[in-house]
């Protein structure tokens, strides 16, 4: 550590200097570092005399390699920014900091690439999770937001939702806002399309004075949130007539290394709308964090990766059968594929493993006062439960709507696989009790057969059918799985006895068109 000196260093001309008169504020000397060096630094970090701080107003590849020098060094952290990059000729660090003008971008091409070089020299992959970018993702099909959001570690997405938002408005030129490819040219297609979205838009307004009139203001309520829960609830109902074609928006906040290999993978996905998203990525990300994107379509790493995901898919598709499966509206939407009958000991053991100075297969306890233990007091879903519970795994295959597994596929630690979205899976039906005769739904689906192009495809959406509609020319099919949180409501003790069929909720009709199994480990973590 240096020694504390009350008197400001001369700091000369160089990049120090500039960085000490845009800080233009008093702060107290630490010390490490005098008051000098303290006031340039005290701009990029939270605080100077405290063993944990946070960085601040830096640029992501500083960051990067900051922390990539960081982890060779016995410097801190602090001194390591002051000393290799802000003294430092090369660095360009006043460029990239302080904000540079269009005469200044040559320098700052060049501060980049000395940044490159300290990324590759001191670090490894795991480096490119140290920087992160948000970007937004607007007027994509649910299909290609999927696809962003499979990704399952370094990626946050956030799309619109369909229970709060509703997609009937129309864009700029008047038209539904859906997916209009080259590979979707049809006219079949458009007119299937806006009949569902003309049906939605006519339903919100009588689904959502019959759920009000089912669901009347409690006491206490304000007029706001009780219209607020039962427009939702409306929009909920009627979102299974939303395609998958539908445009949505998302957010994505994601690290550099997550982001090269979505890049990757869009890259050499089935759907011509995925391959052009990763070039559009591709582009945008490598405008704020390039170091970390520059691999991800290139000819060394990125495309060769990328012609082997594709190469795996088509060979994995020709061996699988497709004829041999009974239609999907004869079998249960909800079946226990597999599971560990071992699993109730196996979570106890792990609870006990941290405690206890036995091997594992050697802790033994009440299992019933085990799992109390982790799970009595359980408020809410935000006390998570133990990771011991992820020594537990269900497997399950579910049938249902597109709708119903947007909420599955958010659940980010399932191990998920679903297969080709279709029709022939049969319809479910949607109302919690209110009966499509009494909002319209009968009336709009008679209209709906008079018209060019809407037949029986359109009569079945109007009863609640998701109409999920492909191209024969171009699948939408993505065999990625996804990882997602466990229901939050906790985990529930199923039967270890026996492997089977879980049963329906009595009285509730199959809901069909989408098949997926999800292995589930007990843990929220």
């Amino acid at each position: 550590m240096g020694s504390f000196n009350s008197e400001p260093q001369d700091l000369g001309s160089g990049p120090a200097k500039a960085a000490y008169d845009r800080a233009g504020m008093a702060v107290e000397p630490s010390s490490e570092f005098n008051q000098a060096e303290a006031r340039v630094l005290a701009r990029f970090f939270t605080n100077m005399d405290r063993p944990v701080f946070a960085l601040r107003n830096l640029p992501e590849v500083v960051k990067g390699a900051l922390f990539s020098r960081y982890s060779r060094t016995e410097k801190s952290l602090r001194r390591v920014l002051l000393d290799e990059f802000i003294n430092e000729p090369d660095s360009g660090f006043e460029h990239l900091a302080g904000g540079a003008t269009e005469e200044d971008m040559v320098a700052v091409r060049r501060a980049e690439e000395f940044y490159e070089r300290v990324l590759v020299g001191y670090g490894d992959d795991s480096v490119a999770e140290l920087a992160g970018a948000h970007v937004a993702v607007e007027q994509v099909s649910m299909l290609g937001a999927k696809a962003v959001e499979d990704s399952r570690i370094g990626i946050s997405p956030l799309e619109k939702s369909t229970r709060y938002v509703r997609f009937d408005r129309r864009g700029p030129d008047g038209r539904f806002l859906y997916y209009r490819g080259e590979e979707l040219a049809d006219p079949l297609y458009e007119r299937t399309m806006d009949s569902l979205f003309e049906i939605y838009s006519r339903l919100i307004e009588p689904a959502t004075l019959a759920i009000r009139e089912r669901f009347p203001q409690e006491q206490g309520e304000t007029d706001r949130a009780w219209k607020s829960s039962t427009r939702a609830k409306a929009l909920d109902l009627l979102r299974g007539l939303l395609p998958a074609g539908a445009l949505t928006n998302l957010g994505v906040y994601g690290n550099g290394r997550a982001f090269e290999y979505l890049i990757t993978k869009l890259s050499a996905h089935e759907l011509a709308e995925c391959r052009r998203l990763a070039n559009d990525l591709h582009h945008e990300l490598s405008l704020v964090i390039p170091s970390f994107v520059r691999r991800a379509l290139d000819e060394k790493y990125g495309r060769p990766a990328a012609e082997r995901m594709a190469r795996i898919r088509e060979a994995t598709a020709s061996l699988a059968s497709r004829d041999t499966r009974p239609p999907i509206s004869d079998l249960e939407p909800v079946r226990l594929v597999e599971f560990d009958p071992d699993a109730e000991r196996k979570v106890v053991a792990a609870a006990l493993f941290p405690h206890s100075n036995l091997r594992l297969d050697a802790q033994k306890a009440d299992v019933e006062a085990a799992l109390e233990a982790l799970l009595g007091e359980r408020a809410n879903r935000r006390q998570r439960a133990p990771r011991a519970l992820e020594h537990a795994e269900y497997t399950f295959e579910i049938i249902g709507n597109f709708a119903a597994y947007r909420d599955l596929h958010r659940h980010r630690m399932l191990t998920q696989d679903r297969q080709l979205l279709g029709v022939e899976g049969g319809r479910a039906r949607h109302g919690e009790g209110l009966h499509a005769g009494h909002w319209g739904g009968r009336r709009c689906a008679q209209e709906a057969r008079g018209k060019p192009g809407c037949g029986d495809r359109t009569v079945r959406a109007a009863d609640g059918l998701q109409g999920a509609l492909v191209c024969p020319r171009e699948p939408p099919r993505d065999l990625s799985p996804v990882r997602a949180e466990v229901d939050t409501a906790g985990p529930s003790r199923l039967p270890v006895d026996r492997a089977g069929d879980v049963p329906a909720r009595p009285g509730g009709p199959p809901e069909a068109g989408r098949l997926c199994a999800l292995r589930r480990p007990w843990s929220g973590r």
